[in-house]
């Protein structure tokens, strides 16, 4: 991120080799131009000269000391003059923010690098510093710079983490400047940031065999016979990287752009991932909750899913689709898509919905079409909304759940879980009325598992692949 110049005039500079060339260019905000700011500046020490003046003036007038008067007057004049130096000093400096990486994953760190040329004809004096960031990132950085020589530059870096995912605004870059005497400190501050995307962790999954076997669409679908005569070709607009060889002339001479025939494109395999957002159903807060599971996993199914080549539809349960390139979908031929779709789950957010209807009439619209793939994360159900779920079913091939429960049961010496219940150690508690859900699922045609904070998603992936290869024998 490029920034101008600070303080006194302002001035336009473009980024320097290597930083993000985000910025607009733009000058510093200025606070305020006016003398009565840089008078609002003096330090405690300068206040102090200029009341150790005042009074020895007053004295010297009082007693008749011509002596006493030279030196009030030398006292109160040092800060008015260092004030009005500092004041009208014209210093040209462009500042510079990189973030490396811009997107990281929760629990994780990116470095921030910061870079500060003069570019004007004087140096500068004492610089401090000071980049604002949230305080969930850490303490605010600062940073005490020596005189930087003409054309010069320093550069200093920090480093920010968040166990939180979401956006985080770094910046304005703040400058402090300070005359050699210390009796004033000028403040100037920039007018662009950087944002910093913390998105959920993404856990690797196994390889599985389902990703590839769900319904698709392309051009397939239109069976392009090009070899049945012009009447059977089905034409599209000419892309870069196309052979000029299957340009068909005729289309092109009626829409008057260039047309190539299609070619007959494979299946590509198509899933929905339904993210439940129910602030009733997700007990608890912060980087460990069920909630935070959910949306993880989430995130973790629909890397892996793209990985595989799969479009993935990204659903909540208002009935919302994120914002895909695709209308709300994303595919795997962009190299974005898992950028783009870690950028929506990292925003994402607690929905006051009571039930699951949203998500169904979205799924059961016209519009929708036919999810493929269904893969649910789903928070704490009662038998009705159980019920909603299980009618998913009816429009996929083949769905799988998984139920978020609160915490893991704590084991003791023996691997039993507290209160003599037997379980492998990261087995989730069991919420109130999921054995019933897992049962009306069941029922339904899902593949259920519960998890859960603690619970590894892979191992959960692949349970469900054994669970769902056991149901196709039967």
């Amino acid at each position: 991120m490029a920034y101008g110049a600070v303080p006194g005039a302002p001035t336009a500079s473009g980024p320097a080799p290597g930083a993000a060339a985000s910025g607009d260019g733009s000058g510093p905000e200025e606070r305020s131009g006016s003398l009565r700011h840089a008078f609002g500046g003096l330090t405690t020490r300068g206040r102090s000269f200029l009341a150790a003046g005042l009074a020895a003036v007053l004295c010297a007038y009082l007693l008749g000391q011509d002596e006493l008067l030279r030196v009030g007057v030398l006292l109160g004049v040092l800060p008015l003059v260092c004030v009005l130096v500092l004041h009208r000093t014209r210093h040209r400096v462009a500042g510079y923010r990189r973030l490396s990486p811009s997107r990281v994953p929760a629990r994780s760190e990116a470095r921030v690098h910061l870079r500060v040329d003069n570019v004007s004809r004087l140096p500068t004096g004492l610089l401090m510093l000071q980049d604002r960031v949230p305080y969930v990132l850490g303490p605010r950085p600062r940073f005490v710079l020596d005189r930087v020589e003409p054309g010069g530059r320093r550069e200093v870096s920090y480093r920010v983490r968040s166990d939180l995912r979401g956006r985080y605004p770094l910046g304005p870059l703040q400058l402090r400047l300070t005359d050699p005497f210390g009796m004033c400190e000028l403040t100037r501050s920039f007018s662009t940031w950087d944002t910093l995307t913390v998105v959920p962790p993404v856990e690797a999954l196994p390889p599985t065999r389902s990703a590839g076997r769900t319904g698709g669409y392309g051009e397939g679908r239109q069976r392009a016979l090009a070899l049945a005569g012009d009447d059977d070709v089905i034409p599209r607009g000419y892309r870069h990287g196309d052979d000029l060889r299957r340009v068909h002339w005729r289309s092109t001479a009626r829409y008057g752009e260039l047309m190539v025939r299609r070619e007959e494109q494979p299946q590509q395999a198509r899933c929905t991932v339904l993210l439940d957002t129910r602030r009733a159903g997700y007990p608890g807060s912060g980087p460990d909750s069920p909630f935070e599971w959910a949306v993880a996993g989430a995130a973790s199914v629909c890397v892996h899913l793209l990985e595989r080549g799969c479009s993935v539809r990204l659903l909540t349960d208002t009935g919302a689709a994120a914002p895909g390139p695709e209308n709300g979908g994303f595919l795997a031929e962009n190299p974005d898509t898992a950028g783009l779709l870690l950028d929506t789950l990292a925003i994402v957010e607690h929905s006051n919905e009571q039930g699951l209807a949203g998500a169904y009439e979205a799924l059961r619209g016209g519009d929708a079409g036919q999810p493929g793939l269904l893969i649910a994360f789903l928070g704490a159900l009662d038998e009705e909304q159980a019920l909603t779920v299980g009618r998913l079913r009816q429009r996929s091939d083949r769905a799988v759940a998984f139920l978020a429960a609160p915490a893991s049961r704590p084991q003791d010496g023996t691997g039993q879980a507290a209160g003599g219940a037997a379980g492998p150690p990261g087995t989730p508690a069991e919420p109130p009325g999921s054995r019933a859900a897992l049962r009306v699922l069941h029922e339904a045609g899902w593949t259920a598992l519960t998890g859960g904070p603690g619970t590894p998603l892979a191992a959960l992936w692949q349970e469900a692949e054994h669970a769902s290869a056991k149901g196709a024998e039967r």
